[in-house]
């Protein structure tokens, strides 16, 4: 079992955060949303913009991008799956 100090959070803890995070689904051990933008710059502005964030926070994405869209999943594999880290990448991508 993968052992972290930031634990997973339960399926209703993620249900809760999720409602105050349009966009995003929970799939199987993730939460995902895809952003579109009016062209590549806006998106890759965007993915540099979440990179730093991510960066600061040492949790990074497993994302994708095709000229206006970026496709976002967010995990956290030492925890075998959705923790606060998560949901505070998310919240930080969304605003």
């Amino acid at each position: 079992m993968p052992t972290t100090s930031t634990p997973r959070l339960t399926d209703a803890e993620i249900a809760t955060a999720l409602a105050a995070l349009p966009g995003w689904t929970h799939v199987g051990d993730g939460i995902e949303r895809s952003f579109r933008f009016a062209d590549f710059v806006e998106a890759f502005g965007f993915m540099t913009r979440a990179a730093l964030l991510a960066e600061k926070a040492d949790h990074h994405p497993e994302w994708s991008n095709v000229w206006n869209k970026v496709e976002v999943r967010l995990t956290t594999h030492d925890a075998g799956g959705i923790t606060a880290k998560d949901v505070a990448l998310a919240t930080a991508m969304s605003a």
